[in-house]
């Protein structure tokens, strides 16, 4: 009897379950099982990985070969784990040594012809096994970069089970021969998902491919949207824009991502994982440093923003902006079941989906952007422009936006249509993102130094009891904002909101704490009632 063992990782969500691959070999009928709560694609490996194994030089055992998976209560699935049954199968059949195998995790597809295909998810199946205490991971050699991101663990990229065997062996690796050239690599194609990659609003701004970075001095005029989307870049604010079509609420959002800091290692590592996961993690660029972008359409369904799907839920919109931005273009056009399903992740930063097949945690702190018009022809406000909408039906519009939703939004700007003088450049363009940025970079800096040995890093996580006891504001500063929650205007989260505003406008003006001034400044942005104070975020 032959018996040997190896590992590979088992994803649920953006979280990896180390799997122990074990094969036993026994006298009798030919047959091979496979136990462990597989899925349908994991059951069809057990053709792939004998058509690989005699393609790649091997012998195939003839004997009653059972593969299981543990833990068998985990589900499974992917093809992800044919590398790791193959090497399983050689070792209990004594090709190779056994000992070689047992402390090794592999992770990837295996073709008829003994290639390994690339899958996803490598980078959080790597974490994972990191975790659990491996120091060896065998990938494909397309994904190696991605696996090599995880600090402290050995990464060997193959190209066939045939390098496999021989690096077990120590044995000469042959040397493969590479695709033809002057045509894509078919062997990238399972790191990508149909439908979810470029072009969809579901991919990070600077991926798009036609090389345009969009930049904040396009947008003509807008001087009050254009300080409310530093502000919210340099505090984490979610923000509404409201204004007829053509204003450019669009334009402004589209641009935000850019205003936003590099991320740090371990956000890139989040946000890698997650659209490794995914499927669009674009080829060759192993980790993400720059804030996401997503824009779903606003036909979007309830599962396709929060997560969800059949079997083991997949990421939704809100995690594929996770450390991002998510614009919620035309937002009243969403169903109100899809927009209020966002409640949770915009308190929490992170979303639970449960389903049949198990609950998963995801990931989801963004940047909310909501772009509506004020009627459904979005004449509304203009006026002289011949708006016909009847007062119930822009009411009916524009309570779309449920209120337990708009209380958790810290900006709302009213964009006006951009005037003659404006739009012909002849009052000159605005600032450009690279110094917008470099001033919101300052003012993340004032925050983190601010936070340090806390576990918030941006103004808009603080809780509101610390921000009432221990982030104490200018006295009197917060007169104005107790009136206005005795009035009902504001809400007591909302309180909490307008501090935390007051404080990134601090921190843009590079002020100690803030003053009367800026409570004002962040109670304008909230309620948009006029204080008579300067807009201006960075400066007096």
């Amino acid at each position: 009897m032959g018996f040997a063992r190896a590992c590979s990782v088992a994803l649920v969500g953006v979280e990896g379950v180390v799997v122990e691959v074990q094969a036993d070999l026994e006298p009798g009928v030919a047959a091979f099982t496979l136990v462990g709560l597989p899925d349908k694609s994991l059951v069809e490996s057990r053709d792939r990985v004998r058509a690989a194994v005699v393609n790649s030089g091997a012998e195939w055992p003839q004997k009653k070969l059972t593969v299981g998976l543990s833990p068998a209560s985990v589900p499974k699935s992917g093809s992800g784990f044919d590398l790791a049954v193959a090497c399983a199968v050689l070792g209990a059949a004594e090709r190779i040594d056994p000992a070689m195998i047992a402390d090794v995790v592999m992770i990837g597809e295996l073709g008829l012809d003994g290639r390994v295909r690339p899958v996803r998810g490598v980078l959080p199946a790597v974490l994972a096994a990191a975790e659990a205490g491996y120091e060896q991971v065998v990938v494909p050699e397309q994904t190696a970069g991605e696996a090599a991101l995880v600090p402290g663990i050995s990464v060997l990229g193959v190209r066939s089970l045939r390098q496999l065997i021989a690096v077990l062996c120590d044995e000469p690796v042959p040397e493969e021969p590479a695709d033809g050239q002057g045509r894509p690599d078919a062997m990238l194609a399972g790191l990508m998902i149909p439908g979810t990659g470029l072009g969809t609003g579901l991919a990070p701004a600077a991926a798009r491919g036609d090389g345009h970075r969009p930049d904040l001095a396009d947008v003509a005029g807008q001087l009050r949207p254009r300080q409310a989307l530093e502000v919210a870049a340099a505090g984490g604010h979610h923000l509404l824009l409201s204004g007829p079509p053509g204003a450019g609420k669009t334009m402004l959002a589209e641009r935000l991502s850019a205003v936003l800091p590099p991320l740090t290692r371990q956000e890139s590592l989040e946000v890698t994982a997650v659209h490794s996961v995914a499927g669009i993690l674009p080829p060759g660029e192993p980790l993400v440093s720059r804030a996401p972008y997503c824009a779903p359409h606003h036909s979007a369904t309830m599962q396709s923003l929060v997560g969800g799907g059949n079997g083991i839920p997949r990421p939704g919109a809100v995690s594929l902006a996770h450390r991002g931005v998510l614009f919620l273009d035309e937002a009243p056009e969403f169903s109100g079941k899809a927009l209020d399903a966002l409640r949770q992740p915009l308190e929490s930063g992170h979303v639970v989906v449960a389903r049949a097949a198990g609950v998963v945690r995801l990931p989801a702190r963004f940047l909310m952007v909501l772009a509506a018009n004020p009627c459904p022809c979005g004449r509304h406000t203009l006026t002289g422009a011949g708006c016909e909408c009847p007062p119930s039906v822009v009411r009916r519009y524009q309570a779309r936006l449920s209120g337990p939703l708009l209380d958790r939004v810290d900006l709302r700007v009213e964009v006006e249509p951009v005037d003659r003088a404006d739009l012909l450049a002849q009052g000159g363009r605005g600032e450009s993102t690279e110094v917008v940025a470099a001033r919101v970079r300052d003012a993340r800096a004032r925050a983190t130094e601010r936070l340090a040995g806390t576990p918030w890093t941006t103004n808009s996580e603080v809780p509101g009891h610390e921000l009432r006891t221990r982030l104490l504001v200018a006295p009197g500063a917060l007169a104005a904002a107790e009136r206005d929650l005795e009035r009902g205007i504001l809400t007591a989260r909302g309180l909490d909101r307008v501090l935390r505003v007051a404080w990134t406008v601090a921190d843009l003006r590079a002020a100690d704490r803030p003053d009367a001034s800026d409570v004002a400044v962040a109670l304008e942005l909230r309620t948009g009632i006029q204080r008579g104070v300067p807009m201006g975020a960075g400066e007096r």
